[in-house]
């Protein structure tokens, strides 16, 4: 009995549910990096980053190759870059309708002035 593709798709977002899988993916979608390369980028540690690398690779979205002590990773295909510009795209334009009703709670209300509680009014 094969899951229905909701359910697959649930799975496949909740690899991406991930800050240092999404910042990977970034580093990726740029150019080939060495796992060396991506410490510093991703800011955490070794033995974390390999798990994370571990997770996209068994889901498909990167693929690896090693040329001496190194291990290259890169995507396993354009789209995944493609996806990661969408998305960008949906929260600037989540991020910007929130900045907009922000600036309207922070304009005056036109009406009548609060009126003057001075000591002998």
């Amino acid at each position: 009995m094969s899951r229905p593709l909701y359910q697959l798709k649930a799975e496949f977002f909740k690899t991406l549910g991930h800050p240092a899988r999404i910042r990977v993916l970034e580093l990726l979608s740029r150019r080939e990096h060495a796992v060396a390369e991506m410490l510093p980028e991703v800011g955490i540690e070794a033995a974390n980053l390999s798990q994370q690398l571990a997770v996209l690779r068994r889901a498909g979205l990167v693929i690896t190759r090693k040329e001496g002590s190194n291990v290259y990773y890169s995507l396993t295909s354009p789209q995944v870059a493609e996806l990661l510009a969408v998305a960008r795209s949906i929260l600037t334009g989540v991020l910007s309708g929130q900045i907009e009703l922000l600036e309207d709670l922070r304009t005056p209300v036109p009406g009548p002035a609060p009126e003057s509680h001075a000591p002998g009014g």
